[in-house]
C-alpha cells in the first residue's frame, strides 16, 4: 500500500499574502468572485456585491422530553450538569410554547458562567426566563407541592 499523497500549502515569506488573504482584505471571498466582479467593472455593469437578504427558516417539528415530571404536582424538571446553547434555546421555546407548564430547572451549580465570555450564569439566565431552579437535588418544597 502506497502512502496517500497529500497537498502541501504553499508557504508564504513573511510580509507576503496569499491570495485569499489579498482579496479578503478588498471584501472578496473568494477567486471566482474577484474574477466575475473585475469581468462586470470592465464591461462597466453596475452590481451590488454580497448585499444580505433576510429570510425565514421553516418552522421544524421537534419534540422535548423532560426528565422528571412530579405526578403529585404536574411539576416538569430537567437536570442539567452542562447546559449548552442549544439545550437554552430548546428550554426557551418550550417555556414560551408551553406556559402552563410548571417547568424547573436542577443544576449541578446554577453559578456556572453560559460561556467564557459572558457573566450570565445559569441561574440567571433561569430568572430571565421565569424558570425556578435549585442546585444538586429536588427542594423538598417542590416535591410537597400538589395540583
Amino acid at each position: 500500500m502506497q502512502p496517500r499523497k497529500t497537498r502541501k500549502t504553499p508557504s508564504t515569506s513573511k510580509g507576503k499574502l496569499r491570495q485569499s488573504e489579498v482579496l479578503l482584505k478588498h471584501g472578496i471571498r473568494s477567486g471566482l468572485e474577484d474574477v466575475i466582479c473585475q469581468e462586470l467593472t470592465a464591461k462597466g455593469i453596475p452590481y451590488k456585491y454580497e448585499e444580505p437578504l433576510q429570510y425565514t427558516q421553516p418552522e421544524k417539528r421537534r419534540k422535548y422530553t423532560p426528565d422528571i415530571v412530579l405526578e403529585n404536582s404536574g411539576i416538569v424538571i430537567e437536570i442539567k450538569g452542562r447546559w449548552v446553547t442549544a439545550d437554552r434555546q430548546k428550554i426557551a421555546m418550550v417555556k414560551q410554547q408551553y406556559p402552563e407548564i410548571d417547568l424547573r430547572m436542577v443544576f449541578s451549580n446554577s453559578k456556572t458562567k453560559i460561556s467564557k465570555q459572558s457573566s450570565t450564569t445559569y441561574g440567571s439566565y433561569c430568572d430571565k426566563l421565569g424558570i425556578p431552579y435549585a442546585d444538586k437535588t429536588i427542594p423538598d418544597e417542590w416535591l410537597k407541592e400538589t395540583k
